[in-house]
């Protein structure tokens, strides 16, 4: 694990100044800083659903870590919705394509976070197969993180409380 972490920290650098020497960003240079942090949030999503399902006792870590979990979820969300839509632009309805790249961003930050809690407004919507499998595949995350994970927190605060 440690040496995965080091490694992900010298990509982190490396693109870092791959960015900083070239000053001009590819799409090669992108792909592969999403992925690094795709990668560092899938981690840090892991650690935090590990230890909130770990914990023995439910105090306000353990409701902060949840609340955590699912904020990095919508991250990771983002991360490959992103990388759907430079891979290939026009995946999402109602995201043009002439856009600069941080108002892409903020939609589809949004969108993920949409998508997650299973809202749906309707105003961005997945236009090709990829990002329609993966819509949905955010979306039952979601939902499974708010039914199980949420579920065990609460069991493990009516049993604490009853014993108390």
């Amino acid at each position: 694990m440690l040496f995965f972490i080091a490694f992900l920290f010298s990509v982190i650098l490396i693109i870092f100044f791959l960015n900083v020497v070239t000053n001009n960003e590819d799409n090669s240079v992108r792909f592969l800083r999403l992925t690094s942090y795709f990668t560092f949030y899938c981690l840090v999503t892991f650690q935090i659903i590990r230890q909130v399902w770990n914990a023995g006792t439910v105090n306000r870590s353990v409701i902060f870590g949840l609340m955590s979990g699912y904020i990095s979820l919508g991250l990771i969300g983002f991360f490959t919705f992103f990388c759907i839509e430079l891979a290939t632009p026009g995946s999402f309805n109602g995201i043009l394509f002439d856009l600069p790249v941080a108002i892409k961003i903020e939609k589809l930050l949004y969108f993920s976070y949409i998508t997650i809690m299973t809202i749906g407004y309707g105003d961005i919507s997945p236009a090709t197969d990829m990002a329609q499998k993966a819509s949905m595949l955010f979306g039952i995350i979601g939902q499974f993180y708010m039914v199980i994970v949420t579920a065990v927190v609460i069991e493990k605060y009516i049993r604490y409380t009853h014993k108390s």
